[in-house]
Order: structure tokens, then sequence, then C-alpha cells
């Protein structure tokens, strides 16, 4: 079993009159990319500054481990320490350049000298920004200083890093980067915390999720476990071609009939509005059923075998983005009632 490297221990934090976190306990193994979703205001950042002792608690205590292997409680003692890597916020730079300041923390954190040099150099690379090494930083976009910062936050080798929305203000092919990026850290047995409001990337990168709201979890698990929580279950149907806006309701309305005894049965209309959807921009069917695997193979059955005239299928899946944002909609409702 894979060892404790952050733990929580009923963590409380307050602005004043309001409580940001809420007697959290939570812990985090080795190895493990975990995903922290909530709303604006949930308290995911309040819980990323903690760990990295921006902020002391008002309540309970926070352990990480420490270079012995022992978890060590860090608002009485933050020495020896294993490494750590932040990127909290936007980050803010001094008027400098990548090169120097990248090579200043590399030296603050102790990494090997020698090895600073090609360290700075592979990083700027991997994320296209090598020709800037030297270029003032003030004159950089805002998704090259966020790259700069999730760089930042690697350059010493960490085992765990801590990262705050780390895909704000990049474009497209940033954000995969910084995915994949993600991904190989992973492989490298890293411990990595991704606090976002993108579930694309929360759903690509980690192993598991904590919904948060109010300060206080709702959820903490793998997002198929999570999925067994709620009894709606999505599946989305892609087509090859347009379905003729004349036939759109007859098919619908056929497909209804044919598969409601593999649809869901305890709708909620808060959540969605229609059992099966077409969505003419995507070319797909969306259809919204019971979650059990025997249903959705006989789903697919019926669809190749009985509506191959009406549409040919390109893909059949379950999208991780769409159940997440399910999951967290469900449970906050939930809450609600």
């Amino acid at each position: 079993m894979a060892e404790t490297v952050i733990k929580f221990d009923n963590v409380t934090m307050k602005y004043g009159n309001i409580v940001a976190v809420n007697n959290l306990s939570l812990e985090l193994k080795k190895g493990e990319v975990i995903g922290f979703i909530g709303p604006n205001g949930a308290g995911k950042t309040t819980v990323l500054k903690l760990i990295s002792q921006l902020l002391r608690p008002n309540f309970g205590k926070i352990s990480v481990i420490n270079k012995y292997g022992k978890l060590q409680n860090i608002i009485k003692d933050s020495k020896n320490l294993i490494e750590m890597g932040f990127l909290i916020d936007i980050p803010h730079f001094y008027n400098t350049t990548p090169y120097y300041l990248l090579k200043y923390i590399a030296n603050i954190r102790n990494y090997p000298k020698e090895k600073i040099n090609q360290r700075i150099d592979n990083l700027l690379k991997e994320f296209n920004l090598f020709e800037w090494k030297y270029k003032k930083i003030k004159i950089f976009s805002k998704g090259m200083k966020q790259e700069l910062g999730f760089i930042i936050a690697i350059i010493h080798d960490p085992d765990i890093i801590i990262l705050d929305e780390p895909q704000t203000g990049l474009d497209p092919n940033a954000r995969i980067q910084i995915r994949r990026f993600i991904k190989s850290l992973h492989q490298e047995g890293k411990t990595i915390f991704v606090a976002s409001h993108m579930l694309h990337e929360i759903a690509e990168v980690c192993d598991k999720i904590v919904l948060i709201n109010q300060g206080m979890i709702i959820g903490f698990d793998t997002i198929d476990n999570l999925e067994n929580l709620i009894k709606n279950t999505e599946i989305v149907c892609k087509i090859l071609h347009l379905i003729p806006p004349e036939k759109v309701n007859a098919i619908l309305q056929r497909l209804i009939q044919r598969l409601t005894p593999y649809l869901e049965s305890e709708f909620d209309l808060e959540i969605s509005t229609d059992l099966i959807k077409y969505n003419p921009q995507e070319k797909s069917l969306i259809i919204r059923y019971d979650g059990k695997e025997e249903s959705r193979s006989q789903i697919l059955s019926i669809l190749m075998n009985e509506f191959n005239a009406e549409f040919i299928i390109t893909s059949f899946s379950k999208p991780k983005t769409s159940q997440l944002e399910k999951i967290y909609t469900q449970m906050i409702h939930d809450i609600k009632k």
C-alpha cells in the first residue's frame, strides 16, 4: 500500500467570520495525481496555500512526509521535508529573464549545480520558451508567464508538486503540453495535487478527484467510483452524417420507445431535460441510461442493428468530462436539499 505523503487532520481556516476550510481531513498517497475541483470560493486555493505554508490554519494539523520517511507536522516544524514545488495563483515575477530566475530558484532549492544549465535548457525547450531564455519577463504574454510558473514549480525536480489552475491563460496547444507533462511526471512517481476549473484537464490526468464545496469535502474517490454514487449516466454516440432536420423528432421518439428498458428510470429534470438528445453541431446523440454495463451493450446492439438506416455510428463512449460535471452538479444539488 502506498505511503501517505500529505495529511490534513480536521483543518479549519477562517478569514474573519468566513470559513474557507471547514474541518477538512484528507490524505494524499505517494505517486497519486489528485484533482481538486469546486466553484469559486469553495476553498481550493486556501487548501493549497496551507500545504505551501503561505497560510496557517486556525485549527487542525497538516503533516508532510520528511526526508526520513516520517510524517511531520509542518505547523510546528518545516525543516527536513522532502522537496515540493508550487504554482499558486497567477505567478508574478521580478523584471528579470527566465534564465536568471530559474537558476536562482534551482540554487536555493539545492538542485545539483552542475546540472542546472542543462535542466533549464531542457524545460524551456519543452515549453517552447528557449528562444526567450534571456528576454525580459515583462514582455511575456499571460500564457508564457503561466508556463514559466509551471517550470519554476518543477525546476528542482520535487517529489510533491502542487498546482493551482496550471492551465490558466494557455492556448489549446499549451494546455495539451501541460497535461502531457503532468502525465510524464506521474510516470516518474511524483505526487501531484491539481486544482482546476477545467474538468477535461482533471479527467485526463488524475487518479482521484476531491470535490469541495464551502470548504468541505463532498466526495473523494476515482471518477468511476464517484460515478457509482449517482443514478444518471451518459453515453455519447457520434454519427457520421447529420440527421435531416425533418427526421430528427421521429427518430428520437423511436429511439426512446425502443431503448426505454435501458434508460434512466428516475430521471432528474434539474440535471437535464431529455433522456435522448441530438446535437447537430457535434453530430452526436446523448443518451441517458441506467448505468448498467449490460444496458450499454444492449443499447449499442440496438443502434447498430435497428437504426443503421438512419445513421452510421463512428464512436460510442462515456465521456469522463461530462460525467465529472454531472457528478459534481448532482452532489451539490443533494447537499442543498
